[in-house]
């Protein structure tokens, strides 16, 4: 990637790199000459400005510093370490907490609001094994996904319907030790009153209508919004017509699942299988 493919709006990391660059040449340095006085490398300022790796916050207020940036790094620097959650999400997560119904749909792993504080410290522990997130950005994340669980236990919840892909059960993420209580966790759920969870078995094929997840809200306007997400980032989706195609491919799809009692019995089943493996296993 070079200095012209960067888009300080795509993403903190881009806008810190753009700024970075721009102090930089502002003062004529070269990015050998800047990484002399900053203590690091030329090779590391150039994976700084690319937005490929995240200076530790030491080198940012020497760089402010010796640019005479007036902090502007740092602020931007502050906005990298605070992304751990995707672009769009936290606005997504406003609306959820005062939605009245939300519709979920996921694939290949349990939503975030149904997940215990194991099955949600593995996944994201995952992340952070693969290089996707840092440790510090794994923190945020795992926080900030169990504190949004607190819209299911309120007093006066939304109703809460979610549709899973059957995936998400016999995706193995750390053993039996953490999908027997997950499982178990998602029947207890089931019980309560405003909780509707529903699995699509994977006899639907082309009769499931999405291929990522998705996630409607009601609002107490009774207005509807969407949201989705890509590999990179959360988008809400406000237009109409999209959003009223969603709305009626969810219809469709929680009359062809199975029922609550039956998509219940699917978890159970595949929780007692788990039960007779050995804790250990993987």
């Amino acid at each position: 990637m070079n200095k012209k493919d960067l888009d300080p709006t795509l993403s903190p990391a881009h806008a810190f790199g753009v700024q970075l660059r721009r102090s930089r040449e502002s003062k004529g340095l070269t990015q050998a000459q800047l990484g002399k006085l900053l203590g690091i490398t030329g090779t590391y300022v150039g994976c700084f400005e690319r937005a490929s790796r995240t200076p530790h916050i030491d080198t940012v207020t020497r760089a402010d510093e010796v640019l005479e940036t007036g902090g502007t790094l740092a602020l931007l620097h502050w906005n990298i370490r605070h992304s751990a959650l995707f672009e769009g999400f936290p606005e997504f997560a406003e609306r959820e907490a005062e939605a009245t119904e939300l519709r979920l749909f996921e694939i290949g792993i349990v939503p975030g609001l149904l997940q215990t504080p194991e099955y949600a410290q593995t996944e994201v522990a995952g992340l952070v094994a693969r290089g996707t997130i840092s440790t510090e950005q794994a923190a945020e994340r795992l926080s900030f996904r169990l504190a949004r669980q607190t819209v299911i236990t309120r007093q006066q919840p939304p109703v809460v319907h979610v549709v899973m892909d059957e995936s998400a059960l016999h995706w193995q993420l750390g053993g039996p030790s953490v999908m027997v209580p997950q499982l178990r966790h998602l029947e207890e759920l089931a019980e309560l009153p405003h909780v509707i969870i529903q699995v699509a078995p994977f006899t639907l094929g082309a009769r499931r209508p999405f291929h990522s997840a998705v996630t409607l809200l009601t609002l107490p306007d009774h207005s509807r919004i969407g949201y989705g997400e890509t590999t990179k980032r959360g988008y809400l989706e406000r237009d109409l017509l999209t959003v009223q195609q969603w709305s009626r491919d969810y219809d469709r799809l929680q009359v062809d699942a199975p029922s609550v009692a039956d998509s219940v019995a699917m978890i159970r089943a595949v929780r007692k299988e788990l039960e007779r493996r050995p804790l250990s296993a993987t």
